[in-house]
């Protein structure tokens, strides 16, 4: 191994992570062009610790369930109560993640987990995510305010009545809520009718 070279590169590992609190990903090595072998020896040097599949962190680091979640199931997007907790919708802490993902998508791990699964076609995933840092900071893909209004009436049946008008309430009092945009999510995914009794009363 050159020296230069192994130098420069465990240099770029540790700026991405510092830009990244503490975690590095295969793939961020992978972008970067810097060698997947310097994690391995990292690890054994104890200057890292794998915490998930191609993911590693500082030793000393507090775990960020979030962000490793989201390494392990790339294609869930944070969604429901756990997307409301995320936009201080919610003062409840989940307890399990709930997460949106593409009809047709199977994950063994994620199917047996106690997480919440919901399913959507896959036309619609992607409409109104934004991306909002976990409690450690870390990027986290999450269904936008209004979207996650309209999934909570969606899946009403399996939110609790509690949780869900306090929701409602909340985004209601909020300056920057998008009504425009919140009934525009209603009508695509067909609760506009639900939605209109309690706007209605809130504004």
């Amino acid at each position: 191994m050159n020296t230069n070279t192994a130098r420069t590169g465990f240099h770029q590992i540790h700026q991405i992570l510092q830009a990244q609190n503490g975690i590095v990903r295969t793939a961020d090595l992978v972008d970067a062009g810097i060698p997947t072998t310097y994690l391995s020896i990292l690890t054994k040097r104890g200057e890292l610790e794998r915490v998930a599949w191609g993911v590693y962190q500082k030793p000393t680091l507090l775990e960020d369930e979030f962000f490793l979640f989201q390494s392990r199931h790339k294609a869930a997007v944070f969604s429901h109560e756990t997307a409301l907790f995320l936009h201080d919708l919610t003062d409840r802490t989940p307890q399990v993640f709930s997460c949106t993902v593409p009809s047709g998508y199977h994950s063994v791990a994620l199917e047996e987990s106690d997480h919440q699964v919901f399913y959507v076609k896959r036309k619609l995933v992607e409409i109104g995510l934004v991306e909002l840092p976990s409690p450690h900071g870390n990027p986290l893909c999450v269904t936008g305010m209004e979207r996650t209004i309209v999934d909570i009436l969606r899946s009403r049946s399996r939110i609790e009545d509690q949780i869900l008008f306090d929701a409602l309430k909340r985004y209601a009092r909020l300056k920057s809520n998008n009504i425009e945009l919140l009934y525009r999510y209603a009508e695509q995914f067909r609760v506009r009718n639900v939605l209109r009794p309690y706007m209605e009363v809130l504004l």
